[in-house]
């Protein structure tokens, strides 16, 4: 198992803070597979509590592990699961932790996040999944499920919220030093680079459109471009992107804005210039709509604390 991953759940979970007047928890480790735990680090983890003791937890916290996404689960730890949910309990997975409650039925028909490595894999392995590859948690009813890593706080800090209000959750968060709420998914931090396999016969002309970005460009311009006939061209580009030309420009603007935000101390307005979105207002649209934060918030999460 990943230890950071549990660490989450036990840091939110797992110790008594009743000294600022904070909720104490009946919190435990349990282990479907013996006492011994080992961890992708190179050390182990014991506990004393097996599988009995998920019959009586309100809340049942699977974290992430190495092998989560190809490998088979125990039949009575899928089971304990599904007694749980079915007499009220709740579940909620960090990371790859989506793959037992999968395995166990309980994601079926219902959305879910996983890290937005894993979420092809677990749309494939589970086709009953509804998988949201760019949000940060996903609550659905007694189930939850979060993305990568430290959107597993993300989602511990919501249930919490869910069940004691917000001043016990930003308390809490206070503890630990993390903001109680992120603006945003994951979308924000994946690298998506287009593909340019297979580009045969527009390859020249996508060089030249990432060279002019700044440019307002026609389906027909680039077709005369690429020495085609504007249908001719609109098919190659879908065949040979995987997209269209308009979202194809769409995205790589984005991209170069995420740069620019990143890397240098610009305006918006002159990022918007420089990215062919023409003004900051229709940058903060596309950007939102792309990546699901602002271009002044994803400024502040990437670019460090001079950019506040």
């Amino acid at each position: 198992m990943h230890p950071f991953e549990l660490g989450v759940v036990c840091e939110v979970f797992g110790l008594d803070r009743s000294d600022e007047g904070l909720p104490v928890y009946d919190f435990a480790v349990a282990s479907a597979e013996g006492p011994t735990l080992s961890t992708h680090a190179g050390f182990t983890v014991g506990t004393e509590h097996g599988l009995e003791r998920l019959e009586t937890a309100d809340l049942i916290a699977v974290p992430a592990g190495q092998t989560y996404t190809d490998r088979e689960y125990p039949p009575e730890l899928l089971a304990a699961l599904r007694r749980a949910v079915e007499r009220g309990a709740r579940v909620l997975s960090v990371c790859s932790g989506a793959f037992v409650l999968a395995a166990a039925g309980l994601l079926d028909g219902r959305r879910c996040a996983v890290h937005w490595r894993h979420a092809d894999e677990l749309a494939r392995r589970y086709p009953r999944v509804r998988v949201e590859p760019d949000v940060l948690y996903v609550d659905e009813g007694p189930v939850i499920t979060s993305a990568g890593t430290a959107a597993g706080i993300d989602a511990c800090l919501h249930l919490v919220r869910e069940e004691h209000g917000p001043e016990v959750a930003n308390a809490i968060a206070r503890r630990m030093v993390v903001p109680p709420h992120r603006d945003g998914g994951q979308a924000q931090y994946i690298e998506r680079p287009l593909p340019r396999s297979r580009c045969d016969t527009v390859g020249e002309v996508l060089v030249w459109m990432e060279r002019h970005l700044d440019e307002e460009v026609t389906v027909e311009q680039l077709a005369e471009r690429a020495h085609m006939s504007p249908r001719t061209f609109a098919r190659r580009f879908q065949q040979e992107t995987g997209t269209t030309p308009y979202r194809w420009i769409l995205r790589q603007r984005v991209l170069l804005a995420q740069q620019l935000l990143e890397a240098t101390d610009e305006t918006m307005d002159a990022i918007a210039w420089r990215t062919g979105f023409g003004n900051a207002a229709a940058l903060r649209h596309q950007f939102v709509r792309s990546l699901g934060t602002t271009p002044q918030a994803y400024r502040r999460t990437f670019k460090g604390p001079e950019a506040a």
